[in-house]
């Protein structure tokens, strides 16, 4: 047992206590009455020695921050190295938590988001939220102090009064397995299918250079390997400008995606488009003619990232766009034919919170909004805080866009920890690999196996691919199938073999990462190397 202290405030009055906890303990619920106020925090604190060779892993802020096991003196990097004239001119500080979260210097600090876990070989001791509406619960370490410290991320909040849910902990340890299911049977949540899908995303050959006649080409690729029910997704490039939804680019889509829909239903194929809903560029028509459709921070609209012409978030408390929203997954869903939509970008919705709703809370309402306007399609969560996505979308990124080469240009290395990366993209596949079946069907990216327009080696082809078809519940590629040689087509369906049948996965990242698996009753052994991840 420890002694968990714990205090919640508003600017009338607090309330500070004491409890405790054993590490197997179950769920923790921290309730006080609090005068009527504005919130100024929740706060817990607890003694948690780590063992030396233990590690200690964090959940980072959204779907693209980087978040891998440490060793018990790791440390993560924040912006504050980067020279202020290049955040104000990119805006890196905007894609992660580092607006609102403290990043410390120090070996041994690190914090996460909704859940963390200390693992020493395979036992696991998880510490976990069971409900972020009161706002996120953060997490930091100090490994020199021994001390785990949460946060509610409820500043600003006006309460009522009465009872204030300060914290809805969960605390246990066992196997891999055994904590990862007693937190998601404690939370109530399973995912919205279990059925994996495979297929084509036009992004990471063309990325925004596609018209009709490409995405023709490739869906003609496409037929020559792909499976009836596979998934044909058009990406980024179909509109004019981000943020103006409801009509194709008229030069590159004259006859709209209507016909490209049809055509792949026609093959047998679902059909996917890439919409980012929640923000806009600053060269489209919403942000022109639509200012106040824009999320106003001290009077200027907040701005998400340089993306594009520099993109920045809509307002979900203005109805107009809630309306222009539901009009748009309308036209797609149902006008155009679409049965699944690649949604990106989403932590736009709710960069803030305000005096109604924590930030948590606004971002679950957000994904509420979609699952509302989307039905029973298909939505592929992409750019999204993790938790508040659980059991609401039926497949989720869980981790940053993969690139042509192994890490991006080396001065991209130098930013933020939602940057462009192939070693990152695969660090995250491994390291989330628990909510894959879990919260929803884990999507790692795409996968390459071409040599043309593509650095990556062909071990470190091959260690994406395999990963991502052990950890899956989404495997795509980027590839035009139709160039693929005969060797090509024999590694495309021992992938989709290895994703279908793969069994007793397990994972030993004690030194190197070591992935052990069974395929038709072989064992199978891949080894990442550490010090390449």
């Amino acid at each position: 047992m420890t002694e968990l202290h714990w205090r919640a405030a508003t600017d009338a009055g607090s309330y500070d206590g004491t409890a405790s906890i054993s590490v197997g303990q179950g769920a923790v619920h921290l309730r006080t009455d609090l005068p009527a106020g504005t919130l100024e925090n929740a706060v817990a604190t607890l003694s948690w020695p780590m063992a030396e060779n233990e590690k200690i892993f964090m959940n980072g802020y959204q779907t693209w921050t980087e978040c891998p096991e440490l060793p018990k003196w790791g440390r993560q990097r924040g912006t504050d190295h980067i020279p202020k004239f290049l955040l104000d001119k990119y805006a890196f500080d905007r894609y992660g938590d580092y607006h609102f979260v403290r990043y410390s210097k120090r070996k041994g600090m690190s914090h996460g988001f909704s859940y963390c876990y200390f693992r020493s070989g395979e036992h696991y001791r998880l510490v976990a939220s069971l409900d972020e509406t009161p706002g996120y619960t953060i997490f930091y370490y100090d490994a020199k102090a021994a001390v785990l410290r949460i946060e509610r991320d409820c500043a600003g909040v006006c309460h009522g009064g009465s009872v204030f849910a300060a914290f809805d902990l969960f605390f246990t340890e066992g196997s891999e397995d055994e904590v990862f299911d007693a937190w998601f049977a404690a939370l109530g949540c399973r995912p919205r299918t279990t059925k994996k899908l495979a297929g084509y995303s036009s992004w990471y050959n063309r990325y925004q250079n596609i018209d009709e006649a490409s995405i023709l080409e490739d869906l003609q690729g496409c037929r020559a390997l792909f499976k009836p029910g596979d998934l044909f997704q058009i990406d980024d490039g179909w509109e004019a400008k981000v943020g103006d939804w409801l009509e194709t680019d008229p030069a590159k889509f004259p006859h709209g995606l209507r016909p490209l829909a049809d055509a792949a239903h026609d093959s047998g194929f679902l059909t996917g488009l890439w919409l980012a809903p929640f923000v806009c560029e600053k060269e489209s028509a919403v942000y022109r003619d639509h200012p106040d459709w824009l999320l106003q921070v001290n009077g200027q609209p907040w701005c998400c990232g340089s993306n594009w012409s520099s993109f920045y978030a809509l307002d979900i408390d203005n109805p107009e766009v809630l309306d222009y929203l539901q009009t748009v997954f309308d036209r797609v869903l149902n006008d155009w034919g679409f049965d699944l939509v690649k949604l990106d970008f989403l932590y736009g919705a709710a960069t803030f919170g305000s005096a109604s709703e924590s930030r948590a809370a606004r971002m679950q309402r957000a994904i509420a909004l979609l699952r509302t306007w989307c039905g029973d399609k298909l939505i592929l969560g992409c750019g999204v805080p993790v938790m508040p996505a659980f059991g609401v979308v039926d497949y989720c990124r869980i981790g940053c866009d993969v690139s042509l080469d192994w890490d991006d240009v080396w001065y991209m290395r130098l930013f933020h920890r939602e940057r462009v990366s192939t070693k990152q993209s695969i660090g995250n596949t491994v390291f989330r690999r628990q909510l894959n079946g879990r919260a929803y069907g884990s999507d790692p990216d795409v996968f390459f196996l071409r040599e043309e327009n593509c650095k990556l080696t062909p071990q470190q082809k091959d260690q994406l691919a395999t990963v991502n078809a052990l950890f899956s519940g989404i495997l795509l590629t980027s590839d035009m199938p139709s160039r693929y040689t005969l060797e090509m087509r024999e590694q495309y369906a021992a992938l989709r073999d290895l994703s279908a049948h793969a069994e007793n996965i397990c994972v030993d990242a004690d030194h190197d990462i070591c992935i052990r698996y069974t395929l038709h009753g072989q064992e199978k052994t891949l080894v990442l190397e550490k010090k390449k991840l």
